[in-house]
């Protein structure tokens, strides 16, 4: 029976993150199955990276290794990181794979367009994204019709969805490998404290966190400062496993709220012998007391840390985990917390209701409301005072109920986010998804201008139905362009407007289709002896050009010349002996990497001139060929 291929596409199965972890725990789980043949699709690699090589699956990178096309996407951030997501390269791999499964695990605008896309839905399509605030953001609203197969990480997203009537998202919490973290024995615990210069009376407050600002450390350091005040004979201290040299300026926060350094503890990460050690922030490049290293040591971050054991033991050093934010996916670090049955402080808001649910043994942290900038999303600003209070209710609390309330705490995430139920809840929704039997054709369908659309009542239905059968795509009531017509139609149009404007979409459309088929307009057998002049427009530009012909055909005189301009203007170019062949012009064409080729995608051309460009914006002189170019045209 054949396998089902599974295009699994997050960030890399090695990546420190939480989209990372999650990954690879999925992964390994359906590995293990055999049911699968598995393909990873990982962002921010570059595509044919050798490291990919060596794992137990086949994997590729997401981001495009043509130099030319990577220089033109570092001068656009917008592109840069939409490309760093995979929007260059999804619909290579999709043609070189033919999954039968696509599943993209990241947050909601990485998958931007590609509800458009001409081969989504026509295999299985899966999006497991993190939504953090409300209101739930439109794109993944408008988004949901089209996504049958859609899953959050956190409850209160599905709700949000489910109440404006998207009953088909659910909720598929990300997975933890429960084996990494446990909690010790107590003889352990202080060892680990002895070799981290820790008391054994300390009364440890931790947070694991990248530092990114929707992460609450001024909230933090407020609640603990508070919490000194009132209890000063806790002996409290703060470890912040992060990196410091990004998000929050930490040393300017402790400054402010007047605390004392040496009372903040943060972990340092070996680049020499990959030890940690926990003590107070003093810089980056610290020498190692381990190992001897000079400057060796900085705090933790994404791309030199701590591996999971060793983060397991950094848990094992706390008496209780604090977790305040803005919002959240999931917040991982939550469940790894109450993995060693610590009690955990977690703000009730975003995916943090989940884990402030009864059975999930958390104390809640009250918040109050305020909004994002721009987005306009509610976010929590976690209250000091509670931080405190809660705090306070731990220090205070009673051996056996701590130690009660920390098993259920892990028993609680063995059966909510471990790999293996979240892995079991996966193979299933995989398992009953249909063949496919798609024939990985990527070109645009022809439009039916023709059409002529049945007498249907509903004007609802009826604008449906013009976008199904005329211009072959889906709408739903939440896409603008559904919205546009339906209050044209309620306002000061007629249907036969509509239907008119509709046939003339479907005309342009499959004119404008035709004429991006480059390969149609050229001539098999003299592939590789091609050289391309592209003038589109004014009919005296295109005729003074023609004057160049001669010298082009005496420096070139083995390559066919085509000249591509808009097709009015062919008529000037009638019975010119240098033209091999007139083509109509189309934007495609001014794109010199595509025309000539770079890296491993081979061109049409072996030369491409676009002397009607002139500006740094589009490269039009950075030739592909550089040693057979004699003169570069000039306007």
């Amino acid at each position: 029976m054949k396998k089902k291929k599974v295009l699994i596409h997050s960030n890399h199965c090695r990546a420190l993150t939480g989209f990372g972890k999650h990954t690879k725990n999925i992964l390994i789980y359906l590995q293990k199955t055999g049911k699968y043949d598995l393909v990873e699709f990982s962002n921010g690699i570059q595509w044919g990276d050798a490291s990919l090589s060596n794992l137990p699956w086949k994997a590729q990178g997401s981001l495009p290794n043509n130099p030319s096309l990577l220089k033109k996407l570092n001068q656009d951030p917008k592109l840069a990181r939409s490309a760093g997501y995979g929007s260059e390269t999804i619909d290579q791999i999709l043609k070189q794979e033919k999954p039968d499964v696509y599943i993209g695990i990241e947050d909601i605008w990485a998958f931007s367009g590609y509800t458009e896309k001409k081969w989504w839905n026509k295999i299985n399509c899966m999006i497991w994204t993190t939504l953090d605030s409300l209101p739930i953001l439109p794109d993944a609203i408008k988004s949901a019709p089209k996504i049958k197969n859609y899953y959050t990480w956190a409850s209160f997203a599905q709700k949000s969805l489910n109440a404006i009537g998207q009953d088909h998202v659910k909720t598929l919490r990300g997975s933890l490998d429960t084996s990494h973290f446990f909690r010790m024995s107590d003889e352990r615990r202080l060892e680990l404290r002895q070799k981290q210069n820790i008391a054994q009376d300390d009364f440890i407050i931790g947070f694991v966190f990248r530092n990114q600002l929707r992460k609450s450390v001024p909230n933090l350091l407020e609640g603990f400062k508070i919490f000194c005040q009132q209890n000063p004979t806790s002996k409290a201290k703060l470890l912040l496993h992060t990196h410091w040299a990004e998000g929050w300026d930490i040393p300017r926060l402790i400054e402010e709220k007047d605390l004392d350094p040496s009372r903040i503890l943060t972990t340092y990460f070996c680049l020499k012998c990959q030890e940690y050690e926990i003590k107070p922030f003093r810089g980056q490049n610290q020498d190692c007391k381990f190992c001897g290293s000079e400057k060796s040591q900085v705090t933790t971050n994404t791309k030199a840390g701590v591996d999971e054991s060793q983060l397991n033991e950094i848990y094992n050093l706390m008496n209780v985990y604090c977790h305040p934010f803005t919002s959240g996916g999931q917040e991982i670090p939550i469940q790894e917390a109450k993995l060693t049955e610590l009690i955990t402080l977690v703000t009730n808001y975003s995916c943090g209701e989940d884990c402030c649910v009864q059975e999930a043994n958390s104390l809640p942290l009250s918040w109050t409301e305020y909004r994002e900038p721009g987005t306009q999303f509610i976010k929590a600003s976690t209250d000091p005072k509670n931080i405190a209070y809660q705090l306070r209710k731990v220090f205070e609390m009673k051996p056996e109920k701590m130690k009660q309330m920390g098993k259920k705490a892990r028993e609680f995430v063995i059966e909510n986010y471990s790999i293996e139920q979240v892995g079991k809840q996966l193979e299933k929704i995989i398992d009953e998804m249909p063949e496919i039997d798609w024939d990985f054709n990527f070109q645009e369908e022809e439009r039916n201008a023709d059409y002529q659309p049945p007498d249907i009542d509903s004007d609802s239905e009826w604008i449906k139905d013009l976008y199904k059968n005329m211009l072959k795509v889906e709408t739903n009531e939440l896409e603008d362009g559904y919205k546009h017509w339906m209050q044209r139609l309620n306002s000061d149009l007629k249907r036969e407007d509509v239907l008119k404007y509709f046939r003339e979409v479907a005309e342009k459309e499959n004119k404008e289709s035709k004429t991006t088929e480059l390969v149609d307009f050229l001539d098999e057998d003299d592939e590789g002896k091609r050289l391309l002049i592209v003038m589109p427009e004014r009919i005296g530009d295109v005729y003074l050009s023609t004057s160049l012909l001669p010298n082009i055909k005496k420096q070139y005189p083995k390559l066919n010349i085509y000249y591509a301009c808009r097709p009015e203007y062919f008529e000037v170019l009638d019975g010119n002996k240098y033209i091999h062949k007139c083509i109509p012009y189309h934007d495609s064409l001014a794109n010199l990497p595509v025309m000539e080729g770079q890296g491993d995608n081979p061109g049409y051309f072996e030369i491409a001139f676009i002397p009607f460009i002139g500006t740094q914006r589009i490269v039009n002189f950075t030739h592909n060929a550089k040693d057979k170019i004699q003169f570069e045209l000039c306007t």
